[in-house]
């Protein structure tokens, strides 16, 4: 009887093994035909791969903030396992949640479109047109023309996995948890000088910040990173060089064997090897080596010590620090107490230095003295300077370190070492004591010199006295007036104070207990309120509840809160307040009665006339202006969209949700390790882990004035024609043939205005970021003060 199972079972395996070679080869087998489509909850919720291994289509999210809500991506199918192994996203976690109403459909006229509440966007961004699909054995899902040529493939484009066959191509990256809460805390990328580095996400990826690397630079040309299908070898190599970091595996020949390589949500990059047949896992090599978590470099948050069990990590704040999220330990911690200003005497009596045991950091100081000294002296060094929160004394050797605090971990107990930190008193559980500073050397002195020095300091004194008590009774004054402004509910209106802070409590009453939801986006939702003044007379709020922002501490959110409330314009949703407790971040912004521009251009109610949308244009352009050129730090807005512009009463166009991607200075250039924003409006650049500019505010701004120009989205399935689906596609192809007039064929408006408009939007979404022109340039172009020239061919659009 066992005889015949096993013969049975070998049978068997020989079937889906013979399966699986030849739906490979053939691109026709279970091919998905224009016009399928997918659903969260209702079938069909996936397409499956020939033999079944692999499926592409919705999953559950199990996350505690995401529970219940879907994402789409593909899977490897374990029927052994309690929970399927996701080896691609297309939904990141900067994306709005999927929910059951969510769509998925190849197009008849081959798109493969994403179909949301809110929006439609292209999931696959290319210009041709798909004939078929198939999700391959392999793990691949792969789009065809109509001479079943591969137009596009999700190899590649990796998230956080690379399958056998795959590659991790030239200047490309894999970031940990893509798609999940943890998503891009770690990033492995493949360099272009040969290495295959492991950072942090939340860094610019410095040497200082790796904490693994594959010591590949040497490789002189192109090089990648490849995962062999067949051996499980994972290889760094170019046309002439190799070099292996796992030579292979013995598992191949006894069955199905699915390799993968991931990077993990505690920031280690594993090979994996699936036994398909006994539905087993196996972990064939792990980097950095070792299973010590607190060697990854960011796996405990700002100022907090990582501490390991022999099994797993602990975050532990540092002395004097809480932490930002009680749930969430991984984030990091923050001072708290208010720190005071530095001022002599006082500053240092606030604080005492207490020894930390066996603390080491991996951070770069900003000073370090190679002359020898002792311990002491060291601690009081960073005691009395005020930029020092921490100092590491070290073979005579004193580093000072400013805050924060990075990569802060616990070690073994080294007596040539010893750190200090830098606590405030009430907090303190033993201070230690620091040496007084050193005596200075008595000299003598004169009569005469007595005397001048006594008269001089008695007129000091009598003139300080004088210049305080006025300053006093001028801050009575000054507190007399705030806490009226604070009784009367004044919100800052008033030009000495900017901003209003609120109480947690404050706006729930204001907002009923947050009730009427206005609207989501992707740092949270947003509340109506109303708060009463004095007389109960009333004013209308919007509340905006910061989820996904991760503080690095109260003083640095009120600073760049401040900095935000500090930018005026005629354009811009004007800031009146802010919210800062504990884990919770609000913004109080005034009231937009009227809406979005996304809901007036696209809403089933009256469409506004053209003179309108020409206003509104220019007010959205005007807007940027201010912000890239105009305010006191340019701030990139990275999130351009219609239901980012709201309507005041009187119809005039406000930005809303600028800085809340962080300011830029003037001196500085950023680079984002994911996308940020919303798809259908995100400048090429995003995809290619290049510095993003001011330049990629001005792709966005095109996209919505060729929306606004047509009052229709840039993607949109239920049109007449296929070469309308996508808009500017088919305003360029209109702009060519002189027929601009039917992007607006419903009314009577100026053939060369509409020209001049199409004209400017195609020139702001050019595929290179130097061809488009600087804000300044779009809103003299679209006033009639310069001339528009020809646009080229944006490439992404052509078809």
């Amino acid at each position: 009887m066992m005889g015949a199972n096993v013969a049975a079972a070998t049978v068997a395996l020989l079937l889906l093994i013979t399966t699986i070679s030849s739906s490979s080869q053939d691109p026709h087998h279970n091919q998905i035909p224009l016009g399928s489509a997918l659903y969260p909850t209702t079938q069909p919720t996936s397409w499956l791969s020939p033999s079944g291994l692999f499926a592409f289509g919705f999953f559950q999210q199990q996350q505690a903030n995401h529970n219940g809500d879907f994402a789409l991506g593909i899977w490897l199918v374990d029927g052994n396992r309690s929970k399927n192994t996701v080896v691609w996203t297309a939904t990141s976690n900067d994306d709005p949640p999927l929910t059951p109403n969510a769509k998925l459909e190849l197009t008849k006229q081959g798109k493969l479109v994403l179909q949301t509440q809110e929006s439609n966007h292209l999931i696959v961004n290319t210009s041709e047109t798909a004939y078929s699909a198939s999700m391959l054995d392999s793990g691949n899902f792969v789009l065809y023309d109509q001479n079943s040529t591969i137009i596009w493939q999700s190899f590649d484009y990796p998230t956080d996995t690379i399958l056998g066959g795959q590659s991790l191509g030239y200047e490309a990256q894999l970031l940990s948890g893509f798609g999940s809460s943890a998503s891009r805390r770690f990033i492995l990328a493949m360099q272009f000088d040969g290495n295959l580095v492991l950072y942090p996400g939340d860094t610019a990826k410095k040497p200082i910040d790796s904490y693994w690397s594959s010591g590949t630079s040497y490789i002189p040309s192109y090089k990648h990173l490849y995962l062999d299908a067949n051996h499980g070898s994972l290889l760094i190599k170019d046309k002439s060089n190799r070099t292996f970091l796992y030579s292979g595996s013995s598992l191949s020949g006894r069955g199905i064997i699915i390799y993968r390589a991931t990077l993990d949500t505690d920031g280690f990059f594993r090979l994996y090897a699936h036994d398909i047949n006994n539905a087993n896992l196996a972990t064939l090599g792990a980097w950095p080596e070792g299973n010590n978590s607190c060697s990854v470099k960011g796996i405990c948050g700002h100022n907090s010590i990582c501490e390991f069990d022999g099994k797993k990590p602990h975050c532990k704040c540092l002395p004097g620090f809480d932490y930002v999220d009680p749930k969430q330990h991984y984030i990091g911690c923050r001072r708290n107490i208010s720190q005071p200003n530095c001022s002599g005497k006082d500053y240092i009596g606030f604080y005492n230095m207490v020894p930390e045991p066996n603390l080491v950091w991996a951070d770069r100081p900003y000073y370090a003295a190679a002359k020898k000294s002792q311990k002491e002296e060291c601690a009081f060094s960073c005691l009395v300077d005020c930029k020092c929160w921490a100092a590491l004394y070290t073979n005579g050797l004193c580093i000072r370190q400013e805050p924060p605090l990075r990569y802060a971990r616990s070690t073994v107990q080294d007596e040539h070492s010893s750190a200090f930190l830098k606590v405030g008193n009430m907090t303190l559980n033993s201070p230690m004591p620091v040496p007084d500073q050193p005596p200075q050397k008595s000299s003598t002195s004169n009569k005469a010199i007595l005397r001048i020095i006594l008269v001089t300091s008695i007129f000091t004194l009598i003139f300080c006295s004088t210049i305080g008590i006025s300053c006093h009774l001028m801050s009575k004054i000054r507190v007399l007036k705030y806490k009226r402004l604070l009784e009367i509910g004044d919100l800052g209106l008033n030009e000495e104070v900017a901003l209003r802070r609120f109480s947690y409590t404050e706006l729930k009453r204001a907002t009923n207990g947050f009730k009427q939801e206005l609207g989501k986006g992707s740092f949270g939702a947003v509340y109506k309120g109303v708060l009463y003044k004095a007389g109960r007379s009333r004013r209308f709020i919007a509340v905006k509840r910061l989820e996904k922002l991760v503080e690095d501490g109260e003083k640095e959110f009120q600073a760049e809160v401040r900095a935000i409330g500090k930018t005026h314009h005629r354009n811009l949703v004007r800031l009146l307040g802010f919210c800062a407790e504990g884990p919770k971040r609000l913004l109080v912004y005034e009231y937009m009665s009227n809406g979005s521009l996304g809901k007036l251009l696209f809403g089933d109610e009256r469409l506004p006339d053209w003179d309108e949308r020409v206003r509104i244009a220019l007010d959205i352009a005007r807007g940027i202006l201010y912000l890239h050129e105009e305010c006191e730090a340019p701030i990139i807005h990275c999130d351009i969209k219609p239901q980012n512009i709201l309507m005041d009463e009187f119809w005039t166009a406000k930005i809303s949700d600028f800085g809340l991607a962080k300011l830029l200075m003037p001196d500085q250039t950023r680079t984002f390790t994911g996308v940020r924003g919303t798809r259908g409006y995100l400048a090429p650049e995003w995809n290619k882990n290049t510095p993003i500019t001011v330049k990629a505010d001005i792709y966005s701004y095109g996209i919505v004035l060729l929306e606004t120009v047509c009052c229709r989205r840039n993607l949109d399935v239920n049109v007449s024609e296929p070469n309308e689906i996508l808009l500017s596609g088919w305003a360029y192809k209109c702009f060519v043939a002189g027929e601009v007039h039917k992007l607006v064929h419903w009314e009577e408006v100026d053939k060369n205005v509409v020209e001049n408009m199409v004209k400017v939007a195609l020139w702001c979404i050019q595929d290179e970021p130097v061809l488009r022109p600087s804000m300044k340039s779009v809103v003299l172009m679209l006033e009639g003060v310069t001339d528009v020239p020809v646009p080229p061919s944006p490439t992404s659009i052509s078809m």
